[in-house]
């Protein structure tokens, strides 16, 4: 076996060649866990790695071998804005220079039809990717889906609603619970002394996302506001219609609601329910997502508050997992952190400088 000539040089694939007595196509396999090579010589090769201590340079050796990462989002089909904007976020964040020799396509899965679902999660296979994202509910196919496609060596992210009973191997989002405390504060905060119950639309009621929110609020209600009184949950999808519909019978069946908490559902439909009741005293809401409809109603201050993430955050997140993943290097816990952002009228950011954030 030789050594180096020069040992403070960093070590290269003719290094570990030359050290485990092997070809550099052999130590070449092996770096990319490819099929064909004894174990003792991976043992040897993985030997010869450790004493030289050679650090790979991933970007290099993509872009040696010209390689492009293929990537799918899956996100549901529905029409909600927060929803239109992600996909947004992320074709833009697909196509800008960080994210060079990467091909993301979005796949809208259906959100209520579970038979359509399965078909379309049939159609990944592993061959045809290397990573995914995925918002979903979390159900014993996506689990099976996950676990099939881990199998197969795809990169998996969860992203807004995390899979934790899955194989997954990142959650990009951020902490529903928490951000479920925060609506459950707030409210608290704008109602004070008040008695009375608090009306509760979701979008789902299957959905990780709004079943942590659900949790924090109700417990830190318990916690701090005995005055208040949650509702059960009002199921709603991404259905302005059916949003105003079943919000207008809670509000007309409760004469003594005093907040309404938009946990995910169309916050459109709830201010038009809000606005046709006409009830003789404000009726607090707090929602979660910023966009042009939660803007324009917390300048009209018929909301009074928005819980939000930032939807190019969770792009850009999501492909630097991803690609991280697919590459066995870290992830930098701190850049990936997605911050709960509460917004007021008084801290609205200009529509311009969103945009600006957002991309």
């Amino acid at each position: 076996m030789s050594e180096r000539t020069n040992p403070n040089a960093k070590a290269t694939v003719h290094d570990i060649a030359r050290e485990a007595g092997v070809s550099r196509a052999t130590v070449d396999r092996v770096l990319n866990n490819r099929p064909g090579v004894r174990k003792l010589t991976i043992e040897r090769v993985q030997y010869a790695i450790e004493k030289l201590g050679f650090v790979r340079d991933l970007s290099a050796a993509n872009l040696a071998r010209k390689r492009t990462y293929q990537f799918v989002f899956m996100l549901p089909d529905g029409k909600g804005q927060f929803l239109i904007e992600l996909r947004n976020s992320i074709e833009e964040a697909a196509q800008s220079a960080n994210f060079d020799r990467v091909q993301a396509r979005i796949v809208l899965v259906s959100s209520r039809d579970q038979n359509k679902l399965t078909q379309e999660l049939n159609v990944l296979q592993p061959e045809n990717l290397d990573g995914l994202a995925i918002m979903a509910n979390e159900t014993p196919i996506v689990r099976d889906t996950i676990a099939r496609l881990k199998a197969g060596g795809v990169a998996i992210v969860s992203l807004v609603a995390d899979q934790p009973n899955s194989e997954r191997d990142h959650f990009v989002g951020f902490d529903n619970v928490a951000a479920g405390r925060t609506a459950a504060t707030l409210i608290g905060g704008f109602v004070g002394e008040k008695t009375g119950k608090i009306g509760v639309v979701v979008t789902s009621l299957y959905a990780r996302d709004m079943i942590e929110r659900r949790w924090g609020f109700d417990a830190l209600i318990a916690e701090r506001f005995p005055n208040l009184t949650p509702l059960p949950s009002i199921e709603a999808f991404d259905s302005p219609e059916l949003s105003e519909e079943l919000t207008l019978k809670t509000l007309e069946e409760n004469d003594d609601i005093v907040a309404i908490y938009s946990v995910g559902s169309s916050v459109k439909g709830i201010a038009a329910a809000i606005k046709k009741h006409n009830a003789p005293r404000h009726i607090v809401c707090v929602d979660h997502e910023l966009t042009d409809n939660s803007r324009a109603l917390l300048e009209s201050r018929i909301i009074d508050a928005v819980i939000t993430q930032n939807t190019g955050h969770l792009a850009r997140s999501a492909l630097r997992v991803l690609r991280a993943r697919c590459d066995n290097a870290a992830i930098i816990q701190s850049q990936e952190h997605i911050r709960i952002e509460v917004l007021l009228l008084e801290n609205l950011p200009a529509k311009r400088e969103q945009q600006q954030i957002q991309n």
